[in-house]
């Protein structure tokens, strides 16, 4: 199978989907019926702050994309699944999951005031529900920051032999890491021309743009920095636990909408790469590897997460993406739309694999996530893998640890609403400001972001690749809870919310399945001995997240039949 050819197919399909399936949904939803968005009738300056649609998108695609839809492709092609089982999974579960699951999230958000899902669930199903959905998340949440720190770490880090600094292996990173902090400098600077200045949003595009061309030549030529991958861990916890506190406009609005054009720019670099290259599809096997004993069924949905469906994403949708919607027909294009994109990256990054899985055995530099996805669609350009092959790796990686950077902000930004919460009863009028005792610390922001960052570094520290079976899981289960919250709500307001069941009732027994799988894994190597306490953490929060998961759908699937009953 060509691979230019099974793009175009599947963004054609995507395509469809979004203008028939997108449509649909809006009709049966009523989307643009209601009055101003809350980023207008809340708007504080710092959490509410209504953006225009372009930035808006920036920030909410960038959010959601991270790592995601190129580690999960790579995995599975490394779990030994076939390229066809993958891109089914990404098409059919983008435009009937994944994209309703984000549009419903966003949209039901900015009905309920841009509360997050949590509070969605007390409203609509019980304050109880609501507090265990919180726990749900949080846990979530502390596995997405410590999966995308440690990859991000392990990005930039340098490489050590025998504790002796190699600068040729560590060139690469050190260009990436430089490049990185640099880019923090000009989103803030960027930020404050146009919320405080004034400045014109297109002006000040354009000298992004370049300032971001600039950075690059920088990165490329002065790259001092030389840290280990432990250091950087401990500075990405640094850089979160202030980043997460910070005014919206100061820093996560500006750099997600200038991190997009980066996006943009991977994006045609990758349609480019597969247009020049055309790499042929058969390097991986059609549907699975002969004697793979990875089964495909409950994993492979599990480890292609953001590429189809994230519950990450209807975090990012209902904590930070609607508290900025400047008005309700943007969420279509922004939410179901962005998803859609998602999956094209996705299916792009089964292209690179497909092309860097030809080199399988006599190219060593094509070993990891960030090298198969960045030399893949380099080495289509540049056969040759001279000048030009090394500026676009250097670039493909740098978009890729920007995108951790961004949804580690987000997710800790969203962890810390998620641990106030918990502590807070908005029944009762309480709120961060006015409660007191031991809530009045533990809803304090800065404690509640604190406590987030060192669990998420500390829980890192052991490795993405140790966590990542979990996290996908959590994820996923994570969706089916919130799909199953939004079908609801819908149901409590009269509106047609069949189009979640199926994909409701999928997510739920998919992930308790994995979950399963990944925890009777851990206990196998606790009782084998020797095991760190890594295995003995993922047992405990498997066990956890099952429990929680059971006793939340118990409620939500008794809320749905009590109202059919009644009807």
């Amino acid at each position: 199978m060509n691979g230019l050819v099974l793009l175009i197919i599947g963004t054609a399909i995507l395509g469809c989907g979004y203008i028939f399936y997108g449509r649909w949904l809006c009709k049966q939803w009523g989307v643009g019926e209601g009055g101003e968005t809350p980023a207008h009738t809340m708007e504080d300056g710092i959490d509410y702050v209504p953006a225009k649609a372009p930035v808006l998108m920036g920030h909410h695609f960038s959010s959601i994309a991270g790592a995601g839809p190129i580690t999960g492709p790579i995995s599975a092609a490394g779990a030994g699944f076939g390229w066809l089982a993958c891109v089914l999974w990404i098409v059919i579960g983008g435009i009937f999951f994944g994209g309703v699951h984000d549009f419903g999230a966003l949209f039901a958000s900015v009905r309920h005031g841009g509360k997050s899902i949590g509070e969605i669930i007390s409203a609509n199903m019980s304050v109880r529900a609501k507090r265990l959905f919180i726990i749900f998340s949080y846990l979530t949440l502390v596995l997405v920051v410590a999966a995308f720190a440690s990859i991000v770490a392990g990005t930039f880090g340098a490489t050590y032999v025998d504790g002796v600094l190699d600068k040729a292996a560590s060139t690469a990173n050190a260009q990436v890491a430089m490049v990185s902090l640099l880019f923090i400098a000009i989103a803030i600077v960027f930020g404050y021309c146009v919320y405080r200045k004034n400045a014109p949003v297109g002006i000040a595009s354009v000298v992004g743009v370049l300032a971001i061309v600039g950075i690059i030549f920088v990165g490329l030529n002065f790259h001092p920095i030389y840290l280990s991958t432990t250091a950087w861990m401990w500075i990405c916890g640094a850089y979160i636990l202030v980043a997460s506190v910070t005014p919206v406009w100061i820093l996560l609005q500006p750099r997600d909408y200038l991190s997009s054009f980066l996006l943009y720019a991977m994006l045609a670099l990758a349609f480019i790469a597969v247009i020049m290259g055309q790499p042929s599809m058969d390097t991986l096997p059609l549907l699975n590897k002969v004697g793979n004993t990875t089964p495909v069924f409950p994993v492979l949905f599990t480890t292609i997460a953001c590429g189809a469906i994230s519950g990450f994403h209807s975090l990012v949708g209902s904590g930070t993406t609607s508290k900025q919607l400047d008005k309700e027909t943007d969420a279509k294009p922004i939410a179901y739309g962005g998803m859609l994109i998602e999956c094209v990256l996705a299916i792009l990054t089964l292209c690179a694999v497909a092309h860097a899985y030809s080199f399988n055995g006599t190219d060593k530099a094509f070993t990891g996530a960030t090298a198969i996805f960045g030399g893949g669609i380099a080495s289509m350009i540049d056969p040759s893998r001279g000048s030009v092959y090394s500026v676009l790796f250097t670039l493909l990686v740098l978009t890729y640890s920007t995108f951790c950077l961004t949804s580690l902000d987000t997710a800790t930004r969203l962890a810390r609403f998620m641990f106030q919460e918990f502590w807070i009863d908005s029944t009762k009028g309480e709120t961060p400001e006015n409660v007191t005792g031991y809530k009045k610390v533990l809803a304090n922001p800065y404690v509640a972001t604190v406590i987030t960052v060192f669990l998420g570094v500390m829980l890192g520290l052991n490795g993405y690749a140790k966590i990542w079976a979990l996290f996908g899981s959590a994820n996923q289960l994570l969706a089916a809870l919130s799909l199953l919250a939004i079908a609801t709500w819908l149901g409590n307001i009269g509106k047609n919310n069949k189009m979640f069941l199926l994909p409701m009732g999928f997510m739920l027994i998919v992930t308790l399945a994995s979950l399963a799988i990944n925890t009777k894994n851990q206990v196998a190597a606790i009782t084998a001995g020797g095991a760190d306490w890594g295995p003995y953490v993922q047992a405990i929060l498997g066990v956890l997240l099952i429990v929680l998961a059971i006793i939340l759908a118990i409620e939500g699937i008794q809320t749905l039949g009590k109202k059919k009953a009644a009807k």
